[in-house]
């Protein structure tokens, strides 16, 4: 049997994959393919301008090609097509012989017929060529629009930023972005994220001309509007390479497309077409994930093993410029017999929507954009019609008072697909873990090509790995990375009991090779939180990430935020008056934020020990918005004030702040005291909260806002004051000592066992028997306790590293420009 496959992308490679699995005797392949690389990953294509080569990109090198027995022909497109000889011949003049013949021709950049569209500076982009040619022009450009808001524009958009390209703009014809994918309000909080990024938007807008000489200078708009711009790129939908259907006469669709059946046969059976050239019922799929599926309907059919290919669904989940974007099932669905749900947090700039039906029994599709934690999941009960929660909301607001959201992995039905890009079901991926001893996500993967597509999968592979295992028995532990072999739990009690004080000394006795990047400041947080010494020494300051290092957040065009720490969010005028002072001294833009605290934003790091020391001298200390640790404790007026205020929840509220300020932790730490059950502290959105009420504190534990908010759940009730205080102890300490790194308290308490019962019998019940160790444990910490910007101030040394130029320390970086904006400054360039 004879097969030539006309197209060397990742559905032609997919099919060839496929047949090759088959082990069938005297195949013979041979493939056409137009680029002179060998198949390459398109769905990761931007990567090419950031780190990874073009041979990084393929999917396999030349040499699989030959060791499979395929016969491929690189830089040679097939001109022609013989169907009466059943024969192609190639741009070169092959002339090849066939039994089937597989069309994988993809598609093509759409692009508009704009005057002027044959300019110098247009491109589009669609393959690593078309890559190539925007990086050799990129040395003449200033500014750069993109024309297509969709997924492909995105992308490209994001191109033009990882090319150094700051003036960048988005152009799309219709009212928001990704029309297709998101409706009004998702497309607004995207557009508000990409705005950030420093991505310039214009929706709808429809150019009528390309301006300029030779080369690009502008473009026009139907409403006479005028962008200025020296390069174009063009990622407005795609055409279906279907020209060599036409040609030989197969039956193709009035708006292109090679016609196919549910077998992928066109209209010669001896003929197939496959992937995004292939029209079937009416529809061109844009996916990598349905073109592989109809490789594989292409390969089964062909070698006598019949299946169907009966639509696919477009669920999809993506990483757009670093934002999660996805949706599934019917996004947009209405009527009176649907319900929806919609959470919007424009402040962490999150857009989460589902819709289900009246009775609240079925999901029926959704959106998510800024987390798209939840998705697999969701998608998992949409196509699985899992029952939902008897609050369908928790599946976006959270589950609220203890109870679950979801069954988890385990209620996935055995035929439940996981991965739709390889095709790949639950039952596949437990049998790997059972039968085949992959006891490892990446095992999985390489045995099952699980998460070898998209990766939008590969974490519930993870959960269904961790699963399997857990019912075989089997304990799980979570290395830190390869530079050591303990989990996080394991290295904190190593480090303690061998009394080892930084980086290096834990390296060299529990661990092996030089570190990384996710070690080092995991290490330098076990430290922080065993001892407590200033995370600056010499010793330790290397293995610290930049904002621990100079003790401030590093935030856009690289200047710094200083923000002092205002114990439950009481302040003295005087003090009020020493911040409006520094700010105005050192120019510095000002915010009270939502932790009734005051940032400052704008301090060059050479000043950052000056203005410390001016706030130290007031009174003030770090209030440590740099680090894993203690943020705020917020409180309301309480009794001292408000006629419904049940105890003085300030007074508390600074006692609790002052008790655990500086504590190092695995991830940041947020309290508040309300001084009734009105909560005007928002308590029950932190990671410990405190209520008053008739008869002392109700304490709350594991909540938190953010990208995934979550109610905090009641620990004890009607607690004295010390009591509450000894339990805030005990519930610090154990969390420090067993959660993995830079892992919230409600995620944590969400994967441990026997959840909000087992840690209340710890805290509360002493059930590990371990409580007064934890409380003397939290006492040596507090003692400890010194204020890192006085320590640097107070230090000639320490105050030396606070410089842009190590050989010129007074000098400011010159490249740090800024505008104003209502009266104050922010960085230049960021909109």
């Amino acid at each position: 049997m004879k097969i030539v496959v006309i197209g060397n992308g990742m559905v032609g490679f997919k099919f060839c994959e496929k047949l090759i699995a088959k082990n069938l005797p005297n195949v013979n392949i041979t493939v056409f393919g137009e680029e002179m690389l060998p198949a390459y990953d398109r769905v990761h294509l931007s990567e090419y301008f950031s780190q990874k080569s073009a041979y990084d990109l393929c999917l396999a090198p030349v040499n699989w090609y030959s060791a499979n027995n395929i016969t491929l022909h690189l830089g040679d497109p097939v001109g022609q097509i013989n169907r009466n000889s059943k024969t192609v011949i190639s741009f070169k003049g092959l002339e090849e012989t066939y039994d089937y013949l597989v069309l994988a021709t993809g598609s093509a950049a759409y692009v508009p017929p704009i005057p002027g569209i044959d300019k110098d500076g247009v491109f589009v982009y669609r393959s690593i060529e078309d890559l190539n040619l925007i990086r050799r022009h990129v040395p003449h450009t200033k500014s750069a629009t993109v024309l297509g808001g969709g997924l492909l524009g995105l992308e490209a958009a994001k191109a033009m930023l990882d090319l150094g390209i700051q003036d960048t703009h988005v152009i799309e014809y219709a009212p928001r972005l990704m029309p297709r994918q998101i409706d009004d309000r998702a497309s607004g909080v995207l557009s508000h994220q990409l705005r950030d990024l420093g991505l310039t938007l214009h929706t709808n807008k429809n150019t009528a001309a390309i301006l300029g000489n030779d080369r690009i200078r502008g473009l026009m708009f139907t409403d006479t509007s005028i962008l200025s711009t020296d390069m174009l790129v063009i990622s407005a939908g795609i055409q279906p390479r279907d020209e060599l259907a036409k040609g030989c006469g197969l039956q193709t669709g009035h708006r292109g497309g090679i016609v196919v059946s549910d077998t992928m046969q066109t209209s010669d059976p001896d003929i197939y077409a496959i992937g995004e050239c292939a029209l079937h019922n009416t529809v061109i799929y844009g996916l990598v994930a349905p073109g592989f599926e109809m490789a594989d309907v292409a390969v089964n059919n062909i070698t006598g093993s019949p299946k169907t290919f009966t639509g696919f669904d477009m669920s999809t989940k993506l990483k757009l410029i670093g934002i999660d974007v996805a949706s599934f099932g019917d996004p947009f669905i209405s009527g009176d017999d649907i319900s929806s749900v919609v959470y919007e947090n424009t402040h962490e700039k999150i857009y989460k929507r589902i819709n289900f039906s009246s009775d609240g029994k079925e999901l029926l599709g959704g959106i998510l954009v800024g987390d798209a934690e939840a998705y697999n999941m969701l998608l998992q009960t949409c196509r699985n019609k899992l029952t939902l929660p008897e609050k369908p909301e928790n599946l976006v607001l959270g589950a609220r008072g203890g109870s679950p959201i979801s069954a988890g992995v385990e209620s996935l039905p055995d035929d439940a697909l996981v991965c739709s890009c390889e095709n790949v079901n639950k039952l596949q991926i437990c049998n790997a873990v059972t039968d085949k001893n992959c006891e490892t996500a990446e095992a999985v993967k390489k045995c099952t090509k699980a998460g070898t597509g998209c990766g939008g999968c590969f974490p519930m592979v993870k959960d269904l790995v961790q699963h399997t295992l857990k019912k075989q028995g089997k304990y799980i532990r979570t290395v830190l990375c390869e530079h050591f072999s303990y989990s996080r739990q394991e290295l904190y009690d190593l480090v303690k009991i061998k009394q080892l004080k930084n980086y290096n000394d834990v390296l060299d006795e529990l661990g092996k090779g030089d570190g990384c990047e996710v070690c080092r400041p995991a290490i330098s947080s076990i430290l922080a939180s065993l001892w407590n010494e200033l995370v600056i020494k010499k010793e330790n300051a290397t293995s610290q990430d930049t904002n621990d290092r100079f003790l401030a957040n590093i935030q856009k065009g690289g200047t710094y935020s200083v923000v002092p720490r205002i114990p439950g969010g009481e302040i003295t005028p005087d003090k009020l008056i020493v911040i409006g002072n520094v700010a105005k001294k050192y120019n510095l833009y000002t915010k009270i934020t939502g932790g009734q605290r005051i940032d400052m934003f704008g301090a060059h790091v050479s000043d950052l020990p000056d203005i410390w020391k001016e706030l130290t001298d007031a009174g003030f200390e770090s209030g440590h918005a740099y680090g894993k640790a203690l943020r705020t404790v917020k409180s309301c007026v309480g009794s001292t004030w408000c006629r419904f205020g049940l105890h003085d929840s300030v007074s508390y509220a600074i006692r609790v702040e002052e008790r655990y300020k500086g504590l190092r932790a695995p991830h940041k730490i947020k309290s508040a005291v309300s001084g009734c059950i009105r909560e005007c502290a928002e308590a029950q959105s932190k990671d410990f909260g405190i209520i008053a009420t008739e008869k002392g504190w109700n304490l709350y534990v594991c909540g938190n806002g953010g990208s995934k908010p979550q109610h905090a759940q009641l620990l004890a009730s009607d607690l004295d004051s010390e009591t509450c205080i000894r339990y805030i102890d005990r519930f610090l300490i154990f969390y420090i000592r067993t959660a993995d790194p830079l892992t919230r308290t409600a995620t944590w308490l969400n994967k441990m066992e026997g959840g909000i019962e087992y840690l209340r019998n710890v805290i509360v019940h002493d059930s590990l028997g371990l409580a007064e160790q934890f409380e003397k444990e939290m006492q040596l910490l507090v003692d400890s306790y010194a204020c890192e910007w006085k320590k640097v101030v107070d230090s000639p040394e320490l105050k030396k590293r606070f410089t842009h130029f190590v050989n010129a320390p007074g000098e400011k970086d010159p490249s740090i420009n800024f505008e104003t904006l209502r009266g104050q400054k922010k960085a230049a360039g960021w909109q």
